[in-house]
């Protein structure tokens, strides 16, 4: 059973359904897979728990991520 993880900024349900739909999908079409068998697992991460360059996207310009 194919298992996909995805981190990001946290997105609306509707943009996370509408990516899992895909990837199913993709997954389905490129392994023969079962589209029930796909997991997608979305992992959100917020500006206080990533940094890049050594600065905190919390710190960070809403843009410049």
């Amino acid at each position: 059973m194919p298992i996909v993880t995805i981190q990001q900024f946290p997105r609306s349900v509707e943009q996370k359904r509408e990516l899992a739909r895909r990837i199913t999908e993709a997954f389905a079409e490129a392994y023969g897979a079962k589209a029930d068998s796909v997991q997608v697992f979305f992992s959100e991460v917020d500006g206080e728990n990533w940094a890049k360059g050594g600065v905190m996207g919390c710190d960070r310009e809403a843009g410049s991520r």
